[in-house]
């Protein structure tokens, strides 16, 4: 019997099989078989929840039209009580956000327009009207707004600019910002501006008439400057039988003085207030640029454009040139 017990007990305790009772067992797979039963009830529970209340795309779709849809209505009513009480400041809030919204919108067709160049390795000559178009105004555009960017750096200085920008419009604000009357008002005074300078380039060229060597060219020019003065326009092939003047001395843009760059400068809406250098490469540089439009054009045909874009083409300050005072050498007869 002592023998019998210590084997028991060290079977015990080192977890010999020993079988044990039938109570046991069935204690043991009553235990089992329910928690067996119970866990795959509490996990059914949880997955039926989930797929009724916790479906993902479901639930963010209905949260972003709920933002949306608030947000909408929240923008409604406050437009409605700005126009309401405020109708002067809501108008120049209108004109900046379709502004913003404009010069976005031309910011993605820039990107697209230099990704194609990018990928397909077109050169900006190589482009068509619209696009070329497109990407220099677009560059004028940025640059006006990198400039106002640059004078707001300074701590405080935010407040002035936009003081700044709503008294001088016309200078630190892209066509996008103004009001159709602004652009209206602002077109008369770049007229204005540019017909001021013309007596001024026909003055210098009836004095440089006198340094052309050729007679035949002496007395043409005299002619063309004689017909404007009178109130006379030339004709195309009165211009166009000038180019050898432009194309050297005294009348090449290598040889002009200062004050006809200067001239030529206000002409062409540009800055006069630079040193001869730059105002000599900014001269070639931006009449390089109105000839290779003049070839994008001359290749769509003026008939295709609509009546939008010779709105713009019009009220474009930059586009508006007198190449009757500038024209290029590189034209061929037939090309006006």
């Amino acid at each position: 019997m002592a023998l019998s017990r210590v084997c028991w007990s060290r079977a015990a305790l080192w977890g010999s099989a020993v079988a044990p009772g039938p109570f046991v067992t069935r204690r043991l797979q009553l235990g089992r078989s329910g928690s067996a039963w119970r866990a795959p009830r509490l996990f059914d529970l949880l997955c039926r929840s989930s797929k009724l209340h916790l479906s993902p795309k479901a639930d963010v779709k209905n949260l972003i039209s709920y933002v949306v849809t608030k947000t909408r209505a929240i923008n409604g009513t406050y437009h409605r009580f700005l126009g309401r009480h405020f109708p002067r400041f809501y108008a120049l809030y209108t004109v900046f956000m379709k502004g913003i919204q404009m010069l976005w919108a031309d910011a993605k067709k820039a990107r697209r327009i230099k990704a194609n160049m990018w990928k397909h390795n077109v050169k900006f000559h190589q482009l068509s009207y619209r696009e070329m178009e497109h990407l220099r105004q677009f560059r004028r555009d940025v640059t006006k707004c990198l400039f106002v960017g640059v004078i707001s750096i300074p701590p405080f200085a935010n407040y002035l600019v936009f003081l700044l920008m709503y008294l001088f419009p016309r200078q630190l604000l892209v066509k996008h910002f103004w009001t159709p009357k602004q652009q209206i008002d602002f077109l008369d005074i770049y007229h204005s501006l540019r017909k001021q300078s013309h007596s001024e380039i026909i003055a210098y060229l009836e004095r440089a008439s006198a340094l052309v060597s050729d007679e035949r060219l002496r007395w043409h020019l005299t002619d063309v400057c004689t017909k404007v003065q009178n109130g006379t326009h030339p004709t195309a092939h009165d211009i166009l039988a000038l180019r050898e003047c432009f194309s050297t001395y005294p009348l090449g843009l290598n040889q002009l003085q200062a004050l006809q760059m200067k001239a030529l400068s206000r002409a062409l809406l540009l800055t006069p207030y630079l040193p001869p250098p730059l105002l000599r490469w900014r001269l070639k540089s931006h009449t390089t640029v109105i000839h290779q439009l003049d070839r994008a054009l001359a290749k769509l045909g003026i008939g295709q454009l609509t009546a939008q874009e010779v709105k713009s083409k019009l009220s474009c300050p930059s586009c508006c040139t007198t190449w009757s005072c500038f024209p290029p050498t590189t034209l061929r007869p037939g090309a006006e």
